[in-house]
């Protein structure tokens, strides 16, 4: 793991190009609040999403900010799985599937999902911000819908790279919490059959060629496991094969891809010992892995609650090193 003293001081300038630095990286530092939506969407799939429910969930989006200056939405009972699209005025070839977090039970727009769609499109990214079905809401594929989703998202991103001036080969994945959950999933069990195809993007890989699950749900297991996110992943009693079935460090293998974790040590809803098993795992494979621990953040600071502290470098710590793996 990298040493955060050196780091910061390597970096030097990097915390200036957060927020307080070049005319150019200030430009693409705005306030979220003074930014439009993206207007893109992509529907993952055609006519109604695979084995749903008698009685389908009602999609409503809950504005939870009591700052009206500042957004800060969540999603609940998502019926219509999509992405939505931020393009880069001038694109780099490179391209992120975002899942925010939300522990299962809702998934957080703005703070995990547009706020660093923005700041990566700025830098030349391409970024389709996942809205996934929950698991919890009666789907017949139970603890597996997320994972339909997020390999049917890659699948269409590859299929649609031209049209988006990407590269088939540098597609990425990033997830925040329970979203990190489903990077983490996707991650290392991105050949899994868990849906019938539907056309010809299903002929595609839905491996990232990068991952990146952040502050993440990673074991099923208690005393690690998120209790929320477990519950609404497996139920009130899954067995220990059921939760091992759904616990990344248990699926990591040679084809897993090379992994960018970062969590803060102070997080009290999902442990950091949640973090270093799944490095422990990737090590343990020789999976290329790069950690970021950093003492104080909390949990879901994205990128607005961590700004002013070491840890609001983590995004370029990101670009950084995806770079050095020919993405960016």
């Amino acid at each position: 793991m990298i040493d955060r003293r050196h780091t910061l001081a390597a970096l030097g300038s990097t915390v200036a190009a957060l927020g307080l630095g070049s005319a150019q990286a200030q430009q693409h530092t705005a306030p979220p609040e003074t930014l439009a939506d993206p207007e893109e969407t992509i529907e993952l799939w055609p006519g109604q999403a695979p084995g749903a429910p008698a009685r389908p969930p009602v999609e409503r989006i809950v504005e939870r900010s009591t700052d009206p200056a500042l957004r800060d939405r969540a999603i609940t009972g998502v019926v219509r799985p999509r992405l939505t699209v931020f393009r880069p005025q001038t694109p780099n070839g490179s391209a992120l599937l975002v899942a925010p977090g939300g522990g299962y039970a809702r998934v957080v727009l703005d703070k995990e999902g547009y706020e660093i769609g923005r700041w990566l499109a700025a830098r030349g990214w391409t970024v389709f911000v996942l809205f996934y079905r929950l698991p919890g809401d009666g789907w017949q594929s139970g603890p597996d819908t997320p994972l339909q989703d997020s390999q049917r998202a890659m699948r269409l991103i590859r299929s649609r790279a031209a049209d988006y001036a990407i590269k088939p080969d540098r597609v990425a994945a990033m997830g925040f919490s329970a979203g990190g959950h489903v990077c983490g999933d996707l991650a290392t069990r991105h050949d899994a059959r868990v849906y019938a195809p539907v056309d010809s993007a299903d002929r595609l890989s839905a491996r990232p060629d990068l991952a990146a699950p952040i502050y993440a749900v990673q074991s099923m297991r208690l005393p690690l496991a998120h209790p929320g996110s477990r519950t609404l992943l497996l139920g009130d009693a899954p067995t220990p094969a059921l939760e091992a079935a759904h616990s990344p460090q248990d699926h990591v293998g040679a084809a897993t891809p090379p992994c960018f974790l970062m969590h803060a040590e102070d997080d009290d809803v999902v442990p950091v010992d949640n973090t270093l098993a799944f490095r422990a795992a990737l090590r343990r494979a020789g999976v290329p892995v790069e950690t970021h621990l950093f003492a104080q953040g909390g949990h879901g600071f994205g990128l607005r609650g961590v700004a002013g502290k070491p840890a609001a470098v983590w995004p370029e710590l990101f670009v950084r090193w995806a770079d050095t793996h020919g993405l960016g």
